[in-house]
């Protein structure tokens, strides 16, 4: 490899890199090193560019260096909506959608406890919604005096009715608080727009959050804008499906880490039958969802409780007790991995994110018959259900992992996929080809294509 492009993953815990040949994109080569944010990026990325050179013998010219980040905790979030199916759900689609990790969602009128308890979360950024254009703007109003005249020092992406725009920028403005007004995220009660709010949260996280995390001294190196890692994911998901880069169009991501298990579903996911009826928001096609408990290391305790709460665990109680007291040794150690044990959790985080993520049915009777309400998307029909993240990419069987997204028909009202094939990202390149996507989708096109594994 004489040229080629970097694409940088700053993680939590570990930077990796991925060097693709420009004029080959089929070869390719990866590398890591530890994420050292606290110290300074750079020597973290010196690292990996080190284990790089090893196995090159020599750094290729590199003609374009792109990247992206979740380290330091990636980006955190609160929104604060007004209905929570309504306004408060948009903004969350907007927030997750924009790579973040939300940390707690309030709905209609904030208390003055609420915001002492957002002060001491102490968000990266705040998205504040709230009513459809024309409707009710009490609510807005109220929560952005609360936050103009508190303490929050984050800044405050304004995503609410537009007729409560002016009065919320004279708040802001008078309180000296940094703001960003963009569209509605709830225009109308039949429609959403999150892409506008999306885009200004990447927008401030690049301005802002970056250089308060210490990425700042890697810009120097890197080229263009740093993009937060799960909107990298989506957006190779998105591409992936909108290909069929994979031979599939309907797509789902399952990515379980040390903290979060992240689910993105690529697909429509509308009513299948004439006796069903859809009611909620509109679904996205791109729609991501993180779940902040269900972890398999940092969150492994209320992950235990989630799996046990659901009759997904039965093991012994010294077994786990163990098993934690192993792990907490070196809270990174991967041997466990391959232990009939971290399967099961594995299994379990993959299905109880998978079904809070995925849609459902209600059955309601009527003079005609039996009828059903969809909430949410369907994924029964799904095709194509790709697996990353360490737990996934390291273990000895992550085919049984995969197999927690399945359909249950004991637990038949949950629209899970039914008979979807599997693929393993076993060179952690998802991000990477999410990188490539808007600037080279032909080489994000042949990464893809030599990535994945079949399993």
């Amino acid at each position: 490899m004489d040229k080629g492009i970097l694409l940088i993953d700053f993680g939590s815990t570990f930077t990796k890199i991925t060097a693709v040949d420009i004029s080959n994109p089929h070869n390719f080569i990866t590398a890591k090193g530890p994420t050292t944010v606290q110290e300074d990026i750079n020597i973290g990325l010196q690292i990996a560019l080190s284990e790089l050179e090893g196995k090159l013998g020599h750094l290729p010219e590199f003609i374009e260096k792109l990247a992206c980040s979740s380290a330091a905790g990636g980006l955190n979030m609160i929104a604060i909506g007004l209905v929570p199916e309504l306004t408060l759900e948009a903004a969350k689609m907007a927030a997750l959608g924009a790579g973040a990790k939300l940390q707690k969602l309030y709905s209609y009128k904030l208390t003055k406890r609420e915001v002492k308890e957002i002060c001491q979360l102490n968000p990266d950024i705040i998205l504040l919604a709230g009513g459809t254009d024309g409707g009710n703007k009490e609510v807005i109003l109220h929560n952005g005096s609360l936050l103009a005249q508190s303490e929050i020092r984050c800044p405050v992406v304004i995503a609410g009715n537009k007729n409560a725009q002016d009065e919320l920028e004279e708040m802001f403005l008078d309180n000296g608080k940094e703001y960003y007004i963009t569209d509605n995220v709830l225009p109308s009660l039949n429609k959403i727009n999150v892409d506008s709010a999306r885009e200004k949260i990447r927008e401030v996280f690049l301005k802002n959050i970056i250089e308060a995390k210490g990425i700042k001294k890697a810009e120097q190196f890197i080229d263009g804008v740093i993009m937060p890692t799960p909107q990298a994911v989506l957006k190779a998901g998105q591409f992936l499906a909108q290909n069929k880069i994979i031979g599939k169009e309907k797509i789902l991501i399952v990515d379980i880490g040390g903290a979060t298990t992240d689910v993105h579903s690529f697909c429509k996911g509308e009513p299948k039958g004439s006796g069903v009826i859809f009611r909620g928001l509109p679904q996205p096609f791109a729609k991501r969802t993180v779940e902040g408990d269900l972890g398999l290391r940092y969150s492994i305790k209320p992950l235990i409780e989630a799996l046990t709460s659901a009759n997904l665990l039965d093991i012994p109680e010294n077994e786990l007790e163990k098993y934690l007291e192993e792990i907490s040794k070196d809270i990174w150690n991967t041997q466990t991995i391959s232990s009939e044990l971290e399967l099961l959790l594995a299994k379990g985080a993959v299905n109880l994110a998978v079904k809070r993520h995925c849609g459902y049915l209600e059955i309601i009777y009527t003079p005609q018959g039996t009828n059903y309400i969809q909430y949410g998307k369907d994924l029964t029909d799904i095709e194509l259900v790709i697996g990353t993240g360490g737990p996934i990419i390291n273990s000895t069987n992550p085919k049984e992992i995969l197999q927690g997204v399945l359909f249950d028909e004991q637990d038949n009202f949950i629209l899970k996929p039914k008979n979807p094939e599997f693929v393993l990202d076993k060179n952690y390149v998802l991000s990477a080809i999410g990188l490539l996507v808007e600037k080279y989708p032909d080489l994000a096109k042949g990464l893809a294509e030599k990535n994945f594994i079949r399993l």
